[in-house]
């Protein structure tokens, strides 16, 4: 059984988390940490971190990037590897997960679903192929009115993983409008859309000669994100000291 702490439990997605988790054998959640305590959610919940006297496996964070840095702290200080979900993160906080993560193991992911792990798995070995034979890459992503950022992380994410796998061969366009020229031969375009209720829609295109292979990821809802959470934890937990990601977990 893995003992789970769960940073931001108070959150729409610590809820789901916990609401997974119990119907889960593998896996506990001991206790949650949350500025906000205002519902029963069957375990001891902490307001700060510090407060948190709970032994545990592992820790879930889900919570807001300016309190990631204290919940890197505790991990450290009390031995316990961290999953880190939260996003917005700076270049600084991304350098300290880095620093931390030679003192407690650290997994770190884009977007925590194994399907869109897959994703950039799928997507960097056709790149492989594909682009050496001179296909276009385009990524198309869509997400909820209410998401700030665009493109997503996610998106960037599936580029990076194509452009690794082609030594960084490629540079990226995210508005083509105000050039009128040509498309250039080193290019992968990032598009997004915003509207309604939609949770998240990836399409990643190779266009070549007369043919187009997509490759396409939807989300129907914020539980895949919460599923490989879990995984992660499970995971994670007895791990040594490094910095992981989903594609360790997915193998």
């Amino acid at each position: 059984m893995t003992r789970v702490i769960m940073h931001g439990c108070n959150g729409a997605m610590g809820q789901v988390i916990s609401k997974l988790a119990g119907d889960d054998e593998e896996i506990s959640i001991v206790a949650g940490i949350d500025v906000v305590d205002n519902r029963d959610n069957g375990y001891p919940v902490f307001t700060e971190a510090s407060k948190c006297d709970v032994e545990a496996d592992v820790i879930i964070d889900f919570s807001v990037a300016k309190a990631v840095d204290r919940i890197i702290d505790y991990a450290v200080e009390h031995q316990i590897p961290i999953v880190l979900c939260t996003t917005g993160l700076n270049e600084e906080q991304l350098g300290y997960i880095l620093k931390k993560s030679k003192k407690v193991a650290m997994l770190k992911s884009a977007n925590m679903s194994l399907g869109m792990n897959m994703v950039f798995k799928l997507a960097a070995e056709a790149a492989k192929v594909l682009a050496q034979a001179g296909y276009d890459i385009e990524i198309f992503e869509k997400h909820h009115n209410q998401k700030v950022d665009a493109p997503s992380g996610t998106a960037f994410a599936i580029a990076d993983a194509i452009n690794i796998a082609m030594n960084h061969a490629y540079e990226y366009k995210l508005d083509r409008s105000h050039e009128n020229i040509k498309r250039g031969k080193n290019e992968i375009g990032i598009q997004a859309a915003r509207g309604g209720s939609i949770v998240g829609e990836h399409e990643v295109f190779f266009c070549g000669p007369d043919e187009v292979i997509e490759i396409k990821h939807t989300a129907y809802s914020k539980a895949i994100f919460a599923k490989g959470a879990l995984s992660a934890a499970k995971y994670l937990s007895g791990k040594e000291p490094g910095l992981y990601n989903m594609g360790n977990v997915i193998g």
